[in-house]
């Protein structure tokens, strides 16, 4: 830690010997000042030299200055050793000793150490030289950060919550055993950071946060790009010598691509990760990654969670990210900061390229990440980068030539796979939708619809003049699956699809009702090579959902496709399931507006989820083959969709929520209350089902980041009670043959149907997910 001392103006340093003070006045004071990123055990070897006897005072700053308040004073003598816990890491950066009330001379130092060890050899060298007989005044841990609630930014939440889990993990990550993933006298990780033009505080404190990381065999290499500020060469003059920190200077201005070329040429770590010149190393990280890398041996690339900070490191919000999604990184570079790679993969694609300026390391990330297996992706949700988000960052600047550089690299990304794209802006105008070429020769394959219903002439008549007047799509078939309706005027409608559309079937039974059943027997009925579960309160808003749909299934892996359901108020009804939500499964962010983003620009995008409703849920051909019928005998109406989706993620099968098929869902327009007699005996069951079968109490969904609390549909951060380990993405299906699950029932329950179908016998639907998250 760099150490910096202020005094007051009556103390009057020695000529001959820095550590000797005199001070002529009655309030003589230093003031020990020190980085945010520092050392974090002080110690201060105080003696009075003329035999006086003193009594010290310490002020401690908690984040208002120095007040008479926060001070300690010690008993009288006339040495003492003071020992303070600063931290690793703190806003709150200085400490005042005041040695005496009157005149005297005083033997003053301060020196800074990564541990206590460290700190008592040296105090044991000075306590048998010159501090013989000293007092030891051992202070404890000082404040950090202002205990004052700052305005909410980002998560909206207030800002000492984000404090307290962002030290929670740093508490954790210290206690963690030492790892190394190479051997002891190789270099395991080389830092490469391209320098232009960097303010001296910001080099200080990168450097700062590097020098106090526990790793072994790490190398900080900063690679300069020309710079020409007076400030930066003054700082690369005065730089003396330190341990594993490399600086190369390049001689002429060759841009952010070449700079760091230039660095990783230099770069003798097995690992490379990248840093900009105004971020920070979090306290503890290479600590984190090394072990995340030691425990999995078979990992090709790792990336973290990241803190965002202002200029002065104060944290404004956290990027809490999902495990490895392909889906998502099409639409965004939501990995950004720690990526760390194999050297020796990143020398086979060459590099950086030039020419993606604003978005080199998206292009980079891109091509590295072609050919590796996801579940040799890790993600580290630990925050250990802190990006300092100020303005200044090239690709804020200079925004769109980044966005248009961002979609070429997405382009040729598919065109190294021999697929042709187009990429356009998303839902904002920085975000990214890759289109796909989906119809063949043989034009856009044929999805059957397949709809349970009953009666409920309004809901029918509407989803059914959405399908065949109101989607663009060329070739599908629509099979309702009709539970013994009564109503005449629905009658006459299905004959009059059978007379006009020779896709339309309508399967009329009467018997117990039983949604998976329905399902089940849809697809034993349909001539497609996609099924599509609709209910029948669905109505079309957009003519293009259905293409939407059809096309993420050009993902690789891709089994089912849900799509982003609102209410008729506008407001968010489905945006993907997370499982474990309530010690179920729930829907996130519910009852939000439309056009919210949620974390990153999430709900703008395509993401990879574990579950999406049965409400509108495309299953491809393959996935039904793999996995076989809905379970009929364990979820007759509720959680069977979740039980679906849970069976395919495990299987391997890619599950996608997309913001770009846009539906109304007019929930529970027709079903009543699961919540008495007979129905509820069989809710609280399929509840039960659901949590024995697939542990849904402590299931890990790779969808959203273990720093989120799992209460509430809007999710806030948990203080973590551990540290989370790494997570590897999908283990992708290959196609081979899945074997059937074993339940715990093998009859399906019987139900009510009058109960069933409510006072006017109206159609029942799944039980939407999420009954016990409130918004």
């Amino acid at each position: 830690m760099t150490l910096t001392l202020a005094t007051s103006k009556d103390l009057v340093q020695a000529t001959d010997h820095s550590d000797l003070w005199s001070s002529s006045g009655d309030d003589p004071f230093f003031d020990i000042r020190f980085n945010t990123f520092r050392q974090p055990i002080l110690v201060v070897f105080l003696r009075s030299t003329d035999g006086e006897i003193i009594e010290p005072k310490i002020y401690i700053n908690r984040g208002h200055g120095y007040r008479e308040q926060d001070t300690i004073q010690h008993d009288p003598g006339r040495s003492f050793i003071v020992i303070a816990d600063v931290g690793r890491s703190g806003l709150i950066k200085s400490l005042r000793i005041d040695p005496s009330t009157q005149p005297g001379a005083f033997s003053f130092s301060a020196e800074a150490f990564p541990d206590r060890q460290s700190a008592e050899r040296v105090i044991h060298q000075r306590m048998v030289s010159d501090m013989r007989g000293a007092a030891r005044w051992d202070i404890g841990r000082l404040p950090r950060f202002r205990k004052k609630l700052l305005p909410s930014f980002r998560l909206r939440r207030p800002k000492s919550k984000l404090i307290h889990f962002i030290d929670a993990q740093q508490r954790f990550a210290r206690n963690l055993p030492d790892a190394r993933p190479e051997a002891s006298d190789t270099v395991w990780l080389s830092i490469v950071v391209p320098v232009y033009n960097a303010p001296k505080r910001y080099l200080e404190d990168l450097v700062t946060s590097f020098q106090i990381q526990e790793a072994e065999g790490v190398e900080l290499i900063l690679c300069d790009d020309a710079s020409s500020s007076d400030e930066t060469l003054r700082w690369y003059k005065g730089f003396a010598q330190r341990k594993n920190i490399k600086i190369v200077r390049n001689p002429v201005n060759g841009g952010i691509a070449k700079a760091t070329n230039a660095g990783l040429a230099q770069a003798s770590g097995t690992w490379i990760t990248l840093l900009d010149h105004d971020d920070i190393i979090a306290p503890h990280a290479l600590k984190v990654i090394a072990t995340a890398l030691v425990r999995n041996p078979h990992c090709e690339f790792l990336y973290t969670d990241e803190v965002v900070v202002n200029d002065h490191l104060v944290p404004d919000g956290l990027m809490l990210k999902p495990a490895f999604d392909p889906v998502l990184l099409t639409g965004v570079n939501y990995i950004n900061h720690f990526s760390v790679y194999r050297h020796d993969r990143l020398r086979k694609i060459g590099y950086l390229r030039t020419g993606f300026d604003g978005s080199q390391d998206y292009d980079l990330l891109l091509r590295y990440l072609e050919g590796v297996p996801e579940h040799q992706v890790l993600h580290v949700p630990y925050a250990a980068y802190w990006w300092r988000r100020t303005g200044q960052t090239y690709s804020r600047r200079f925004i769109d030539r980044a966005t248009e550089a961002a979609r070429v690299a997405l382009v040729e990304r598919f065109e190294r796979q021999g697929e042709s794209v187009t990429v356009v802006p998303g839902l904002t105008e920085t975000l990214h939708r890759v289109e796909f070429p989906v119809a063949t020769e043989h034009g856009w394959p044929k999805v059957s619809v397949i709809i349970p219903s009953r009666d409920s002439h309004a809901l029918i008549s509407t989803v059914l003049e959405g399908l065949f007047e109101g989607t663009d799509y060329p070739n599908l078939e629509v099979i309702i699956i009709d539970n013994g309706t009564t109503d005449r005027r629905v009658l006459e409608l299905y004959q009059h699809y059978r007379n006009t559309r020779p896709g339309f079937s309508a399967i009329i039974t009467e018997e117990s009702f039983n949604f998976a059943k329905a399902i089940n027997r849809g697809m034993k009925n349909a001539s497609g090579e996609h099924f599509l579960i609709l209910n029948n309160d669905i109505e079309v808003i957009d003519a293009g959902w259905l293409k939407e749909m059809v096309s993420c299934l050009k993902f690789d892996a891709t089994g089912i496709v849900g799509a982003k359901l609102l209410y008729p108020n506008n407001k968010i009804q489905h945006a993907g399931v997370i499982v474990g939500f309530g010690g179920l499964a729930g829907h996130w962010y519910l009852n939000k507006p439309a056009n919210y983003g949620g974390p990153m620009n999430r709900l703008h995008l395509r993401n990879s989820v574990t579950c999406v409703t049965g409400a509108a849920m495309l299953i491809s051909g393959n996935c039904r083959r793999a996995i076989g019928d809905w379970d009929e005998a364990n979820f007759a109406v509720a959680y069977n969709d979740v039980d679906y989706c849970i069976r395919a993620h495990k299987a391997g099968f890619r599950i996608i929520w997309t913001p770009f098929a846009c539906l109304y869902h007019h929930e529970s327009a027709s079903r009543g209350s699961d919540l008495v007699g007979q129905r509820k005996r069989r809710f609280e069951q399929e509840k039960e089902n659901l949590r024995l079968l697939h542990g849904t109490d402590t299931f890990e969904d790779p969808s959203i980041n273990p720093g989120y609390e799992k209460r509430h549909s809007t999710p806030d951060i948990e203080i973590p009670a551990k540290l989370a380990p790494a997570r590897a993405g999908l283990r992708v299906n290959t196609g081979t043959e899945i074997a059937p699950l074993s339940y715990p029932n093998k009859e399906p329950p019987e139900i009510d149907q009058a109960a069933q179908g409510g006072s006017n016998a109206d159609t029942v639907f799944p039980v939407e997910l999420g009954r016990t998250i409130q918004p």
